[in-house]
């Protein structure tokens, strides 16, 4: 099923440059969307019934790379380049700093609310991905080389 995926890539791209804006407003920098998206499978569900099958993003290994999101951020804030996650900048330093001595962020609720930020976003991109394969006359021809 992976072999589908290979027929896309120039949509993909495609899609990617105009995803970009979304990233952007999103709490995600484009490094952290990168390691999201490698950890994220598409997938078509319900393949065999051309008026239900759809794209939908398997999150299951987000949880795994949630750490890693905080050491991309934490780089790029030793680096000077990463936004705070709120709109006090000052809580995205102590966040960083607690992060650094192994302290976690906090908040509880934070890692969840991140991960299904996360999950939102990838079934956003993957619904981005079907409207683009459909609008090019494609979406039939790759749901039947899913099935393959």
């Amino acid at each position: 099923m992976a072999d589908w995926t290979d027929s896309i890539v120039g949509d993909r791209m495609t899609v990617d440059r105009e995803f970009n804006d979304r990233v952007e407003n999103s709490r995600f920098t484009s490094q952290e969307w990168g390691l999201i998206m490698t950890a994220t499978e598409l997938e078509i569900e319900h393949a065999d019934d051309p008026e239900r099958a759809r794209i939908v993003a398997d999150t299951e290994k987000l949880p795994q790379i949630m750490p890693e999101l905080d050491n991309v951020r934490s780089q790029m804030a030793q680096m000077g380049g990463a936004p705070g996650e709120d709109s006090d900048s000052g809580a995205g330093i102590v966040d960083s700093l607690k992060g650094a001595l192994g302290l976690g962020n906090g908040t509880g609720g934070n890692d969840q609310e991140r991960l299904d930020a996360a999950e939102r976003l990838t079934q956003a991109y993957a619904d981005a991905l079907q409207d683009h394969l459909e609008s090019k006359n494609k979406w039939e021809q790759v749901r039947i080389a899913y099935q393959e």
